[in-house]
């Protein structure tokens, strides 16, 4: 009877060991799955980012280097080869992490402070080209590049194809002659203004107030004479940083399709630095392309703020819904990635810096994202616009430069006393 007890003991205990392992393995293989799917996605995500470059449409960092080191490439504290996390800046962006993030191509933004126009802002504006220059020439992993082909031709080489973006058309100075210098120095875009009025163009700050109290209601003449010769230059216009009007007023003038180089949509985070879907409808008709600011202010506030939460937080999947929304009101054809790494103080949870660029990917791919859709947004979208700009160029290539002068009644050029002027003298003093 003990036997027959002891047996039955043993039985059990052996029973249950088989019930915990036969558990075990139910939930160690979906995990295991999972793990295995999850791993796949990156390579995947990984292997698509080495078929198409990911070109980004806005990088701060050389603001960082002129205000950290006086543009001192040659300072230890600014070296791009070792890793600047912790020790450079707010640390979004070195050549380590810029391999890791499998970036292709970067618009490395030339910008200077809305306080230096109508004082010294061109002197700034070529500081500014010049250390993204001379940082494409001094580190092997960059090549600088100002044509669409050039992106694809550095891309092959296995470089990463540096190009120049001024942001602010404060840093024009309002003159044409300048315009045509920033574009035969190697700029590629200018955004039509930053956070500032320019004497011909409303930013977007006068959206917040009534239209009764918007200094131009879009842009001036003058500035649209300035949108002409851009398009004649076969220089980008960019629509990040203006109003809602100048938005509108740019679509239908260019002759040449346009680009919003780091804005989100306004439908998820109803910021005016975010672009409405009006205006997203207008810029599908004129194939042009909104590159996401991965900013959290532009990302995380009403109606989509996660509750609990402020617009200094934000995650990568919020990242995606923009996405997701600019791709569906204003079609894959539209959409990329303007990160504005180093320009900003707060990013998104999982998108820390441009090594995270191949886990925004991955969030895409599991959304159903098809392969197409992804070269697309990687690079191949801009690709097209920065290609539609040169065939425009290339189409008025008779057009004579533009030889008009900005008139000295408008915004701060009204009594501006820091400017010289000449009015047809008939001859030179001795």
């Amino acid at each position: 009877m003990a036997n027959m007890d002891r047996n039955r003991i043993v039985m059990i205990v052996v029973g249950s060991i088989v019930i915990v392992a036969i558990v075990a393995v139910a939930i160690a293989i979906p995990v295991s799955r999972n793990n295995r799917e999850s791993t796949s996605t990156l390579e995947h995500a990984q292997d698509l980012m080495t078929e198409t470059p990911l070109v980004d449409g806005h990088n701060d960092l050389p603001w960082q280097i002129k205000n950290r080191v006086n543009n001192q490439l040659e300072n230890d504290t600014s070296n791009l080869n070792s890793d600047l996390k912790g020790k450079f800046a707010v640390s979004h962006t070195d050549i380590p992490r810029l391999k890791t993030g499998k970036v292709g191509a970067q618009f490395w933004a030339a910008y200077t402070s809305c306080n230096s126009q109508y004082k010294d802002t061109i002197r700034h504006t070529i500081d500014q080209i010049d250390v993204i220059k001379r940082m494409c020439d001094k580190y092997d992993a960059f090549e600088f590049v100002d044509s669409s082909e050039g992106i694809r031709d550095a891309f092959k080489r296995g470089k990463i194809g540096g190009l120049i973006g001024v942001e602010g058309g404060h840093s024009m100075d309002s003159h044409m002659a300048v315009l045509r210098a920033l574009y035969a120095l190697g700029t590629r875009y200018m955004t039509i203004t930053h956070s500032c009025n320019t004497p011909w163009s409303d930013n977007w700050l006068m959206d917040e107030l009534p239209e009764s109290e918007r200094e131009f209601n879009g842009l001036t003449n003058f500035g649209r004479d300035i949108i002409k010769e851009m398009n004649r230059l076969g220089m980008i216009i960019d629509l990040s940083h203006v109003s809602v009007d100048v938005m509108k007023q740019v679509l239908e003038l260019s002759e040449a399709p346009v680009m919003f180089s780091h804005t989100s949509a306004f439908t998820l985070c109803n910021h005016y630095r975010n672009v409405n879907d009006e205006v997203l409808a207008i810029v599908k008709d004129k194939q042009g392309v909104v590159m996401v600011n991965f900013y959290t202010k532009y990302i995380n506030c009403p109606p989509s703020l996660i509750p609990g939460t402020n617009d200094s937080y934000a995650n990568l999947t919020q990242v995606a819904d923009h996405l997701d929304h600019i791709k569906k009101i204003c079609g894959e054809d539209c959409v990329g990635m303007g990160s504005d790494y180093d320009g900003v103080n707060t990013v998104p949870e999982g998108l820390e810096d441009v090594s995270k660029f191949p886990d925004l990917i991955v969030e895409l791919l599991n959304r159903g994202w098809t392969d197409d859709q992804i070269k697309k947004l990687l690079g191949e979208n801009i690709l097209r616009v920065f290609k539609g700009v040169e065939d425009t160029r290339d189409k008025l290539s008779k057009r004579l430069p533009d030889e008009s002068s900005m008139p000295r009644d408008s915004g701060g050029e009204v009594n501006n006393t820091c400017r010289t002027y000449v009015h047809n003298p008939p001859g030179r003093e001795q």
